[in-house]
């Protein structure tokens, strides 16, 4: 069964990613640019919704022009909120369309969610679910343009 959505603590994610954005700090835009793209790509790869929250007072206006969007959403916390209660509430009112994955490193925030009847699961498998989706959009890329090179040889050597 296809999740409904996959919430991720985006600032949880970015921890325990190093790799990514590696050597910028972990609050910074360009961090948050570089999840938000490589989470884009795995919604390409596997066609699973996900939104993606970060603690803050509202979104860079860059990122609310050309990072969002309906099947990869970024949100962020308004004052007095963190991400981890509206990853809480997004849970909950997704239960009536399936199952949630949430993404955190946060024990108590997976407890909670799946709680609700979701599911949840800690950054690091995560972080290797991602690679995996990737790798295999990768060779399928590689497979189908080699497939396609091949088809246009014969044609033009038909064609000679």
């Amino acid at each position: 069964m296809a999740l409904a959505r996959i919430l991720v603590d985006g600032y949880s994610l970015l921890h325990h990613w190093p790799e990514l954005a590696r050597g910028q700090p972990r609050h910074s835009e360009r961090a948050r640019e570089e999840l938000v793209r490589v989470l884009t790509r795995y919604h390409d790869a596997t066609g699973e919704p996900l939104t993606i929250f970060f603690d803050g007072r509202g979104a860079p206006r860059r990122l609310q022009k050309t990072g969002s969007g309906r099947e990869v959403e970024v949100l962020f916390s308004r004052a007095g909120q963190t991400a981890d209660q509206i990853i809480e509430r997004a849970a909950h009112r997704f239960q009536s369309f399936g199952e949630v994955l949430a993404v955190t490193d946060d024990r108590a925030e997976r407890d909670t969610v799946t709680g609700l009847g979701g599911l949840a699961l800690n950054c690091a498998s995560f972080i290797r679910m991602i690679e995996a989706a990737l790798a295999e959009l990768r060779g399928e890329m590689q497979r189908h343009n080699r497939a396609e090179r091949n088809r246009f040889q014969r044609r033009w050597n038909a064609g000679s």
